[in-house]
């Protein structure tokens, strides 16, 4: 599969285990028709539900397969999922589906307490031939300061451990950072810079999908040159998950 006109499609979403807001429908099969239709060539994907054994048994119409495979059929030939809370019932957790074959992936724990289980997913995709391949993660930070910024340390340290500085990069997800605290640090010290921030002035607010008020979900980059991000807050992502996903297009 080659590139459009040598731009990359990426999309980040808290899709919410596959449930609208108040978890009173179960939308799964909605949100993979959306995703479908905003034809991403990335997607990075939390609160994916990897196994519960209970809402496999009583929901109708929940997929034979897990969540990230119902999802990617079709549409994603490659993806990765990295547990991030496991529990009696199953497990949830972070997912990546590509269309461009994975080199590596690794699932990272990054919870500082036991009773906040939180991990990152890092891939490496060959987009093409003659260039570096491009590092990718998915993440999704706790609601805590103390938690976030622990979390931002230990990316950070993956970051410079593992990827080339010259080699292009995204992370993206759900960040929990309304406040924007983690912004100067990425800056300064990875040089990653927020792409709906770069193209609009300033963050999108992603959270509550139905009256957007708070700047959760972000998309961050370096070593690519940005198109465009948009928010995808037009029907139907307003009655889906409790997120409103972020879309952006970058230039290879």
């Amino acid at each position: 599969m080659s590139l459009k006109d040598n731009h990359l499609r990426v999309l980040t979403y808290n899709i919410h285990k596959g449930f609208n807001v108040g978890n009173r429908r179960f939308v799964l099969h909605q949100i993979r028709e959306a995703l479908i239709a905003a034809d991403a060539d990335l997607l990075f994907l939390q609160e994916m539900q990897g196994e519960h054994v209970h809402r496999e048994k009583n929901i109708p119409d929940w997929p034979d397969r897990t969540q990230f495979e119902f999802i990617a059929e079709g549409v994603w030939p490659y993806y990765a999922y990295g547990k991030n809370a496991i529990y009696s019932a199953g497990h949830h957790g972070n997912a990546i589906l590509s269309k461009y074959p994975f080199e590596s992936y690794e699932n990272i724990n990054v919870s500082p307490f036991p009773w906040a289980s939180r991990s990152l997913l890092h891939g490496v995709v060959r987009l093409k031939a003659d260039i570096q391949p491009l590092h990718i993660v998915c993440i999704h930070f706790g609601l805590t300061g103390k938690e976030r910024r622990l979390q931002v340390a230990k990316l950070c340290e993956r970051i410079d451990e593992h990827v080339p500085h010259d080699a292009p990069l995204i992370v993206a997800g759900d960040f929990n950072d309304w406040l924007g605290q983690a912004e100067r640090y990425f800056y300064e010290h990875l040089e990653l810079r927020e792409v709906f921030r770069t193209t609009h002035g300033r963050y999108a607010r992603t959270f509550p999908a139905w009256l957007p008020i708070l700047p959760m979900d972000r998309i961050y980059f370096r070593g690519l040159v940005p198109v465009s991000c948009e928010r995808l807050a037009h029907a139907p992502w307003h009655v889906l998950s409790d997120h409103s996903p972020l879309a952006a297009t970058f230039e290879i």
